[in-house]
């Protein structure tokens, strides 16, 4: 590969957003270079666009094989290269089977194959009864794994119980991986006589304490087993405390939230509008300003979609019964001008996304050494956006196998021009310049 060099006056680095050229060579940077250095090789002038370190999306389920009308790896990762995120970590449902032996494994890793446009690694999954796969499946490379404390929406992956977890923990704490965490934990509490179009109904049909009760057990356990615990998609304030005093003891806790809970707010969201739906629900305004306040604290490390598609007819578009639609959010293609349009409004900069983004899902994953920063010996994974422009999401926009996302008509700022893997340009302005299946980095 030939050497290149990438240059802009916004570029966020290790020192903050500066000007600055990047020199990239074999797939690394090797150098972060004075904007105005002279250097004798193609020089790509980005002006004042954004470049960033590629952005990193641990949770995503892709749901192939088994469920490939929902999506699958092609149009998945296409997506994910047109929205400037160059590596996922697929999760072990919604596909069938699912990836809790390593038989299920395998069947996975063969049906990603010359389907990649981007590079994506797995999670495995802790359910009932299939702890002698959790050191079989580390052997094959999974990145850790996700558990369910309530049921996760298909029966082929049931909820794991704290008795479950105590036999997983201390195999996956002597790897050193994260365990991550579906955290609600229901009981027999039902809403009288609800309004099945109602989304407030559905919103009071999982309340706080569902969360903050799973997120407290993890954190209990995450103390008695000093294994790496994970929440996922933390959406109630409530915990926010209980997360804060548990990072104050040292414990391996990390939490994220999703894209969806920092932009969209319960009172907005008008009946019978199941594409809105998800579990944990959107909450109110006032607690989601708190997820706010929390992320720029720390408190919560990073944000990730929790990209969950499914089929029209799955999503109840037509009916907008929300007891009955399936519960996920379409946004994987979307990630950054999102977030990026919420954080706008809220006085943060792109320097602040690329760490919410980029630089702490790498740690998360055990990448930080290689990705999430653009600095020397760095995989030269990157994107190019221009903050300021805004663009009105329309069908004919997205890459995701189905339309259906909660954004659509939405006005959002950060439009992606160019994303490159390994130095490679694999996206340009709307056009995909790499055949898939060259990207493919399954589980690097």
């Amino acid at each position: 590969m030939s050497q290149i060099a990438i240059k802009s006056t916004n570029t966020i680095t290790i020192y903050g957003m500066v000007k600055a050229l990047i020199i990239i060579d074999n797939g690394l940077i090797q150098e972060v270079l004075d904007y105005d250095t002279q250097v004798d090789c193609p020089v790509y002038d980005a002006g004042d666009k954004v470049v960033m370190p590629g952005i990193i999306d641990p949770h995503v389920h892709i749901n192939e094989p088994g469920r490939t009308d929902w999506e699958g790896f092609n149009t998945a990762t296409k997506a994910a290269i047109a929205g400037g995120l160059t590596t996922l970590v697929d999760m072990p449902l919604n596909s069938a089977p699912v990836t809790t032996t390593v038989g299920a494994y395998n069947l996975k890793l063969s049906a990603a194959k010359q389907q990649l446009h981007t590079n994506v690694g797995f999670w495995g999954g802790i359910i009932p009864g299939n702890t002698k796969q959790i050191k079989p499946l580390i052997k094959k490379g999974v990145l850790g794994f996700k558990a369910f404390l309530t049921h996760s929406g298909i029966d082929d992956f049931p909820n794991a119980t704290e008795d479950d977890l105590r036999k997983a923990m201390p195999i996956i704490a002597k790897y050193d991986l994260p365990l991550l965490v579906h955290c609600e934990m229901t009981d027999d509490f039902k809403l009288p006589n609800p309004d099945p179009q109602s989304y407030a109904d559905y919103l009071a049909s999982r309340p706080k304490y569902w969360e903050d009760r799973a997120v407290n057990l993890m954190i209990r356990l995450c103390e008695e087993f000093k294994c790496r615990v994970h929440i996922v998609h933390l959406s109630s304030a409530n915990s926010i405390d209980a997360i804060k005093i548990a990072k104050k003891k040292g414990l391996p806790l990390t939490v994220e939230t999703g894209q969806h809970y920092l932009y969209f707010n319960a009172e907005d969201i008008r009946n019978g509008k199941t594409q809105f739906k998800c579990a944990p629900p959107i909450r109110q305004k006032a607690n989601n300003d708190k997820l706010w306040d929390a992320l720029k604290a720390g408190i919560i490390d990073f944000v990730a979609t929790d990209h969950s598609p499914a089929p029209p007819a799955l999503k109840e578009i037509e009916s907008g019964d929300f007891t009955k639609a399936w519960g996920g959010i379409a946004s994987l293609q979307f990630a950054l001008p999102v977030l990026w349009t919420a954080a706008k409004q809220r006085g943060f900069t792109p320097a602040d996304v690329a760490k919410w983004l980029s630089e702490e899902p790498a740690k998360f994953i055990g990448k930080g050494g290689r990705k999430g920063k653009i600095a020397k010996g760095y995989d030269a994974d990157l994107v190019i956006w221009d903050a300021e422009k805004s663009f009105k999401l329309r069908e004919e926009m997205i890459e995701h196998k189905h339309k259906i996302t909660p954004y659509l008509a939405e006005t959002l700022f950060g439009v992606v021009e160019q994303t490159y893997i390994a130095g490679v340009k694999v996206f340009d302005k709307g056009e995909f310049t790499l055949n898939k299946g060259k990207a493919i980095l399954a589980n690097e």
